[in-house]
């Protein structure tokens, strides 16, 4: 039976805050590097990014080999005591991500095992990747990874080693010595960067001060038993950049609550939707607070934004990201309709947010990325000023979820009407603030 190591990490700059995870999966006798897998995840706690860097190296190995056995290793205490029954799974966000890590493998094929953090540095270096790649606005790229060229480093210097003494055969032993070498080379190529200068500066101190030992083992506690708690910006940060989020108007499938997403077949606005519309319009022209409108490139959201903006003045600029979630086959039917064709798929796709929709379609976890990379750039370009973005259910919901530094599963729990209106403020540290409007006279 072919035997895989995989080492994950996940990492988290802000505790909850943009985050992202590492994986590579390791042949056990040779300790050649088969494959590596990183993302960036939006907003997230430490832990949270550790378990996604967990399903991502268990997907990984079962994608090489699904008859393997295979050793985890990870820094995360957390993890490694969950996943191996030892300690409860009590918080929320960890549940479906734990029950999802177990299926992948008959979990007698899986073991797991806690290192210390300088002997996880491939998959920390990883994480970190994706998440400068995901600050950015640009998904990680394997081909521009230094963990990579570290790993080649590290194999040559295990190749070079002397042969471990002993019975011919003995894979453990190989199987240390190349680890032992993956580690040398590793903290090698640390030291290297750390002269090359790759980590100087306040940020580098401030990004290594929320991620060090103590960090991480202080968030392993109290993951364990809380939910972390909200942010606050300080008072000195300056304007954020204020996202209104606007639902577009209703369309002939939404009194029948279809699936309707970027997939579909592209619905234009019902007359109800137009009124919608224009008492939005009408009501953001009251409060003047209005500076910018960026929409969709859905037809709806088109057809929305362009009502709003003949009443404010202003013009429309369109960003491909901030479109709907592509449902694959389930575009056009109801929840029951999906329910009753697609039983297995649903019942997946509810419980793990990597899942996609039959057919094909886009996984919450995808959303959430392009929604992450669009929040960054939109804060960015519109720093200090309030700005109208006309989008749909999930993305507006993800861009909730992410200020609240929520569970994907939370999308399951939100409520959003058609024309209905959010806030979410993002201050220059990073640190968001959701506003609830309660004045709904225009939908009256």
């Amino acid at each position: 039976m072919r035997e895989f190591i995989v080492e994950a990490d996940g990492g988290s700059r802000g505790n909850p805050g943009p985050a992202g995870y590492g994986a590579v999966v390791l042949d056990a006798t040779t300790g050649e590097t088969l494959v590596e897998a990183a993302e960036y995840i939006g907003v997230a706690t430490n832990n949270v990014a550790e378990y996604r860097g967990l399903l991502a190296g268990l997907r990984a190995a079962h994608q090489l080999d699904p008859s393997a056995s295979v050793h985890v290793r990870m820094d995360s205490k957390l993890v490694v005591e969950q996943m191996s029954g030892r300690w409860k799974i009590k918080h929320p966000d960890m549940k479906p991500l734990a029950m999802v890590a177990s299926r992948i493998f008959p979990p007698d094929r899986v073991t797991y095992e806690w290192i210390p953090r300088e002997q996880n540095k491939h998959a920390d270096r990883l994480a970190n990747e994706a998440m400068d790649a995901g600050k950015r606005g640009e998904q990680w790229d394997p081909a521009a990874s230094t963990a990579e060229i570290e790993a080649s480093a590290a194999r040559s210097a295990a190749t070079a080693a002397p042969e471990p003494s002993g019975p011919p055969g003995d894979a453990a032993a190989g199987a240390a010595k190349a680890r032992e070498a993956l580690t040398q080379g590793r903290e090698a190529g640390d030291a290297a960067a750390a002269k090359a200068g790759e980590a100087s500066g306040p940020a580098a101190a401030k990004a290594e001060a929320a991620s060090g030992p103590a960090a991480k083992a202080d968030a392993d506690v109290r993951a364990a038993t809380t939910v972390a708690s909200p942010g606050w910006a300080p008072a000195d940060m300056g304007a954020p950049a204020t996202f209104v989020l606007l639902r577009h108007g209703e369309t002939p499938l939404t009194p029948q609550k279809r699936f309707s997403g970027s997939g579909g077949t592209n619905p234009s606005l019902s007359d109800i939707g137009r009124d919608q519309a224009e008492r939005v319009g009408a009501a953001l022209a009251r409060r003047g607070t209005i500076q910018a409108i960026v929409a969709s490139p859905l037809t709806r959201t088109r057809e929305t934004a362009a009502i709003v903006a003949a009443h404010l003045g202003l013009e429309v600029s369109i960003d491909e990201e901030i479109r709907e979630t592509d449902f694959g086959a389930w575009e056009g039917l109801t929840f029951a309709e999906v329910r009753e064709r697609y039983p297995d798929d649903l019942t997946t796709w509810l419980s793990d947010p990597e899942a996609q929709p039959s057919g094909g379609g886009e996984s919450f976890a995808a959303t959430a990325t392009r929604i992450a990379a669009a929040r960054d750039k939109l804060a960015a370009a519109y720093a200090g000023r309030t700005v109208l973005l006309v989008s749909h259910v999930t993305p507006i919901k993800t861009f909730v979820q992410l200020a609240l530094g929520a569970p994907l599963q939370s999308l399951f729990r939100m409520e959003l009407s058609a024309a209905s209106l959010s806030a979410v403020a993002y201050y220059a540290d990073g640190n968001a603030s959701v506003r609830l409007f309660n004045d709904t006279s225009h939908l009256r």
